[in-house]
């Protein structure tokens, strides 16, 4: 039984967890469905949203739930300031290198996690909450429970709050013109641009819609995580895993590579250590690669078929 109610808390632990990497994921996703390019300066730009989060909450108190509709937006203009000053420049310029607009992300990224080591230096900080320590246990409302379940508030409230805004980019995506041209710019530019899209416009929004989702992912994450400069990389790598477990460019394989790496991460942690989770994150992104090249979303194109 104690066996089995491991199994149940680890189960439990791994979909929060995956909720959270969805979230992230998305946002790189959709960059990457519509422009073609790998954003690796994502993680960065997370890493400035948890520093929002951060001063609000020391400075003027604000949870950091809350200091998503102050850093989402601040995040939503900063990546269309990169992108329309940046990274479209670039992009116009006949280069050696192909890659090059790659490099520059790699380059922002650089600049962003610097200032942060400047401006806050390299100490690790917390938001500290009052309800930090709360916890429900499945069997204070289920006596007859065999197993005891236990969820802390902050990964609770993270999880739900991720899945509103997932379900929200959805409406956006699907049922709002500007969504469905982003998704007509991603699927063929061309194809967009005759049909009257205004395609440079859709990528200018599409990367400040993507660094808005990754800056929101940063305010949830910074309630149960701790901050630092340099934690910008490791959220990079994440986002850059489940972008090729899901497929590239595919929004519903994030949501789905987000939740399988989650599950995953989880389960390596428990039953094997908490320092083989990063190699566990790694042995799925080349097991996919080897037996999974077009990710999840070619199973799910290879069903729609049948």
């Amino acid at each position: 039984m104690i066996k089995l109610e491991i199994f149940l808390q680890t189960l439990i632990q791994g979909l929060l967890l995956g909720g959270l990497y969805s979230l992230i994921g998305v946002g790189m996703t959709i960059i990457m469905g519509v422009m073609k390019i790998i954003n690796l300066a994502h993680g960065e730009l997370m890493m400035v949203a948890m520093y929002i989060a951060y001063v609000l909450f020391t400075a003027f108190q604000i949870d950091p739930y809350f200091s998503i509709l102050i850093a989402a937006p601040v995040l939503f203009f900063l990546g269309i300031a990169l992108q329309k000053y940046l990274i479209n420049p670039v992009l116009r310029v006949e280069a050696i290198i192909p890659e090059n607009q790659v490099i520059l992300t790699v380059g922002i990224g650089m600049v962003l996690a610097n200032l942060a080591t400047i401006i806050f230096q390299s100490d690790y900080r917390q938001t500290p909450l009052s309800y930090a320590s709360k916890t429900w246990y499945l069997q204070d409302y289920w006596k007859s429970s065999p197993v005891d379940l236990s969820i802390t508030a902050p990964w609770l409230v993270t999880f739900l709050v991720a899945v509103l805004i997932t379900l929200g980019l959805w409406f956006f995506l699907a049922r709002t013109d500007m969504g469905k041209s982003i998704r007509a710019t991603a699927q063929d530019s061309e194809a967009a641009m005759i049909m009257g899209v205004n395609v440079d416009r859709m990528r200018v929004i599409t990367f400040g819609l993507g660094s808005a989702l990754v800056g929101a992912a940063g305010c949830l994450f910074i309630p149960i995580y701790y901050i630092y400069p340099d934690i910008g990389g490791q959220f990079t790598l994440i986002s850059f895993v489940i972008t090729i477990l899901g497929g590239l460019g595919s929004t519903v394989g994030a949501i789905l590579g987000g939740l399988v790496l989650g599950l995953f991460e989880s389960l390596t942690a428990t039953y094997v250590g908490m320092g083989w989770a990063p190699v566990g994150r790694f042995a799925i992104f080349v097991a996919a690669l080897v037996f999974l090249p077009g990710g999840m979303a070619s199973l799910l194109k290879s069903k729609r078929m049948k």
